[in-house]
Formats: C-alpha cells, structure tokens, sequence
C-alpha cells in the first residue's frame, strides 16, 4: 500500500489487478472500488482464466455479470467511455476520483477488436494470452533478420478467438487441456 500511495503522490497512472475468484475473494470487489474514493487509482477485475499450472476450474469463475450485480448493491456507478480495442469496460461510481474495470475474457471475450501483442522476457512474440505459437523475435534480431515479416505472420496467425484453443461454453473448457505457457512466463 506504501508503494501504491507513493506512486499515486508522484503523479503515476496506477493500475491494480485483481483476478477475482468465486467463493475465494469475490465478496472483496467492493473494498477494492472504496479504494478510489479519494485516489486516482484504477482497479481491474480479470476473471480467473486458464493458464497451464493455475488449476482453473470454470466453477470459480465470478462472471463479468455477476461482478456488476455485487458493484450495483454497493455503489451507483456509471459507464464510461471505452477506447475501441481496450480489453477492459471500465466504470466510475459517483463522485469518485478512481475507476474500476472488468476484463471479461471467460464470459463476454472481446477478441475480435483486441489488438495486443504480447513480447516475453525471453523474446518471443504472442498474439493472444492464449495462443499456443509464439514468433522468436530475439533470435532474428541477434542474426540481424527482418523484423517486420516476423511480426506480421505472427498477427496474421491470430485466431479468432481466446488464442483457439477455447471455442465453446466454459462447462466445455478443461483448464488441463490448455497448450501454453504459465501467465508468469508469458508476463502479466
């Protein structure tokens, strides 16, 4: 908390993420949004995705519903204006000086306007969180190869959706089945 409230003093845009888990910490989301009553910071609820090692199981999955309906309980809140690719849909409750946002990629995935890429620290570009391929962009630059078509087969390898690996209701998604690296190794 030192740390949030001394970037905050010093001017920064301060995001803080939350992955919010059904029966774990969901019932924190509205000590979460009081934080931005009297601070510029921005909260971002993820539902808890699947990622190789993080035993995701689609029951702890709190939707992006069901956090607006706990919001609603406890704050009058409105929409705000989104950007066209943001991945969050973000919110402010009244006279708040903060914001909040949900990250929907479970419930309502918004894959078809987002365009981030994705590097690695050990140098590998990833066109979704999801995807199981990945463009070695550290080994062309050490041999001085061409970037440029490197980058553009790996955005033209982009698949529809949650990186095609995860297509139906989530009651069909097996965590286990994932093929892709921990969200630690992709860096989150």
């Amino acid at each position: 908390m030192d740390n949030i409230q001394l970037l905050l003093v010093r001017g920064f845009h301060v995001k803080l993420n939350m992955v919010v888990l059904k029966d774990v910490n969901h019932l924190e989301i509205p000590a979460f949004i009081a934080m931005t009553k009297n601070a510029n910071l921005h909260i971002r609820f993820i539902e808890f995705m699947p990622f190789k090692g993080n035993g995701w199981d689609q029951q702890q999955v709190f939707s992006s519903d069901e956090i607006i309906s706990l919001v609603e309980e406890n704050f009058h809140f409105r929409k705000l204006t989104d950007r066209p690719n943001d991945t969050a849909r973000s919110f402010q409750v009244k006279n708040y000086q903060g914001t909040f946002a949900i990250i929907s990629t479970m419930t309502e995935p918004f894959c078809d306007t987002c365009n981030r890429l994705r590097l690695t620290s050990d140098g590998k570009m990833k066109n979704c969180l999801f995807s199981k391929g990945e463009a070695d962009i550290l080994s062309a630059l050490r041999n001085g190869d061409d970037l440029v078509p490197i980058i553009q087969q790996c955005v033209w390898r982009k698949n529809a959706a949650r990186g095609g690996q995860m297509l139906g209701d989530l009651s069909e998604i097996s965590g286990d089945a994932i093929d892709n690296r921990s969200m630690i190794s992709i860096g989150g």
